[in-house]
């Protein structure tokens, strides 16, 4: 074995520890850690609620700057409909493989779920690669806004349809309803995901140092926060882990390495740089588990929450926030560079 390779092997392990020790990640770990000891530790309501919105805000206003540096180009436009091309895809094998396995709106549950993205994961992507000093575009933050709903329209396509199949009549209710529409193209996180980055893009540079201090300055610190409240909420979801069996535990754990190999291919192929890379990675590799479950509850009310949600919050989250970016990042840069 070379020094070359050699070397490449202790700078992937190194990126696997920095980010263990990265404080955002170690405030996860503490809330869990808290459960564990069954501490009364707890970050009461609405803190969280308020932290979620703070940081989408901050996460689209400065991917919006970033865009009015950079502009819309021809890759940029490409990456974006990859994007939405992943989204649209997860769900339909997601449901393939998992329809024989549990009952079909489960699946189609499921599928939306890992169809769509996670806000939290993607912004702690960020932070790791503000950490390393990878470099990455603002319109990756436009490619998360754009991959939340078309996941949550194809679940309940996938859900409606076979069980207009089973009964062989003709679905009683639409498809697809304006209720369900608006819940999906216009919910909390994708409005102010949205938002954000239109003002970023508006306001650009100048707005950038207006809002330094806000946007910036006190990143870390609320993420801290959040985090510490994720690793609380986390446990308390495995502590039901016995109930959902070996498949759903099994899927939420390999299908993020499936889905991040497909992501790695895909901006491999597209060209873009190792940040751009390791954000589309994440987006492809991360489920959902506040704006599906919010929509899922409207158009899919018999399918079972407390299968979707712990899946992705309690196994995929954790897996991908301390595993998942540095093992991502490490194939990125061995590929890469």
């Amino acid at each position: 074995m070379s020094f070359r390779v050699v070397r490449q092997h202790i700078m992937n392990i190194s990126l696997i520890l920095s980010n263990l020790l990265n404080p955002p990640i170690l405030f996860f770990f503490l809330g869990m850690i808290a459960v564990w000891l069954r501490s009364d530790l707890d970050v009461p309501q609405p803190l969280p609620k308020f932290f979620a919105l703070y940081l989408l805000l901050s996460l689209g206003f400065k991917g919006g700057v970033e865009l009015h540096k950079s502009g819309l180009n021809g890759q940029i436009a490409l990456t974006l409909l990859a994007a939405i091309g992943m989204a649209m895809l997860v769900p339909l094998y997601t449901f393939w493989l998992l329809r024989r396995r549990m009952s079909t709106v489960d699946a189609a549950a499921v599928a939306a779920t890992y169809g769509s993205v996670s806000a939290v994961t993607f912004i702690t992507a960020t932070s790791f690669l503000g950490q390393i000093g990878e470099a990455f575009g603002g319109h990756m933050v436009a490619a998360m806004a754009l991959m939340e709903s078309p996941a949550i329209i194809i679940g309940v396509l996938l859900a409606r349809v076979n069980a207009a199949q089973r009964e062989s009549t003709p679905p009683r209710r639409s498809i697809l309803n304006a209720e369900l529409l608006r819940d999906a193209f216009f919910n909390g996180s994708v409005l102010l995901l949205l938002g954000s980055l239109v003002i970023g893009i508006v306001s650009g540079e100048k707005g950038a140092a207006a809002l330094k201090p806000f946007t910036g300055d006190i990143f870390q610190g609320i993420l801290c926060l959040f985090l510490l409240d994720m690793g609380l909420v986390s446990v308390r979801r495995l502590q039901g882990l016995d109930k959902l069996g070996a498949t759903p535990v099994v899927f939420a754990l390999t299908m993020p390495l499936f889905n991040a190999a497909l992501g790695i291919g895909l901006a491999w192929l597209l060209g873009v740089g190792a940040g751009d890379a390791l954000l589309l990675t994440v987006l492809c590799a991360s489920a959902s588990y506040i704006a599906v479950p919010a929509a899922l509850r409207l158009a899919i009310p018999e399918a079972n929450p407390g299968l979707y949600v712990t899946m992705a919050l309690a196994l995929t989250f954790p897996f991908n926030i301390a595993i998942g970016i540095p093992l991502y990042m490490a194939v990125i840069n061995t590929i890469w560079r």
